[in-house]
């Protein structure tokens, strides 16, 4: 014979498989919410990007994205180009229809050489506009006053290593500006040049092995040699064994 349960045993029961039903399901739950997180935490770290956050490489910390040494703007001016800025060098480009000029502020004749003469020597090294046109311009003009013999001769001894570092320039445009105010100062100091040309002369044999440059490199030794005299065709045929002298 079955025993029948009291009611309250029934409820009871009841009571607890509730209970262990809603447990049931509340562990699932979490069980659900911690896999989720954890495939979350596992595909945000497993990215390059995360990965890079958190081990940074060490390279990241020598070179930040955020500075670029090599940039352009992080470049610091040329001492000619500051100097120019300044307005140190006392003449302004006038732009004209055909082509640029220099208009100085006051007159060439009575600037003094020093620095001025160096300070333009040393802008024939700039790259960009309108350095590259006041230096070279600005360099021939001021040869060109009255007077100028005498007051460039003291300077050659700071003049030349500007001059040569023109000459050595990687750019050919630079070398091409050096090497004509070279003649240009031949033409002023002449003789006086002959003591230090032996310095520029390295650079222009070099540079003679290039056809472009075979052409204007024989011509200025050839304007050297005019201005020098002998003294300095002693000197070229001893850097520059196959130059022909203009009197052969």
């Amino acid at each position: 014979m079955q025993k029948s349960e009291c009611p309250g045993s029934v409820q009871l029961r009841n009571r607890v498989a509730g209970n262990c039903d809603q447990r049931t399901s509340t562990s699932a739950q979490i069980k659900h919410r911690t896999t989720a997180q954890r495939s979350k935490s596992s595909s945000s770290t497993s990215s390059p990007e995360s990965a890079q956050k958190l081990h940074p490489r060490p390279s990241d910390k020598l070179n930040p994205k955020t500075i670029n040494p090599f940039g352009e703007q992080s470049r610091a001016p040329s001492a000619f180009a500051a100097i120019y800025s300044k307005g140190g060098i006392p003449c302004r480009l006038i732009h004209g229809s055909v082509k640029h000029r220099l208009q100085w502020e006051c007159p060439p004749e009575i600037l003094p050489f020093d620095p001025l003469l160096i300070t333009l020597a040393e802008g024939l090294r700039e790259t960009k506009h309108p350095y590259t046109f006041v230096s070279k311009e600005g360099f021939r003009e001021l040869l060109l006053v009255k007077g100028a013999s005498e007051k460039t001769i003291p300077l050659l001894p700071r003049l030349i290593p500007v001059l040569k570092a023109a000459l050595v320039h990687a750019d050919d445009d630079v070398f091409e500006r050096g090497l004509g105010a070279l003649v240009q100062l031949s033409v002023v100091v002449g003789s006086s040049l002959n003591d230090h040309l032996k310095h520029l002369l390295t650079s222009l044999s070099k540079r003679l092995m290039d056809k472009k440059f075979k052409e204007p490199i024989t011509s200025a030794l050839q304007k050297l040699e005019q201005h020098g005299g002998r003294g300095s065709l002693i000197i070229i045929k001893s850097k520059i064994p196959t130059y022909c002298s203009i009197h052969s």
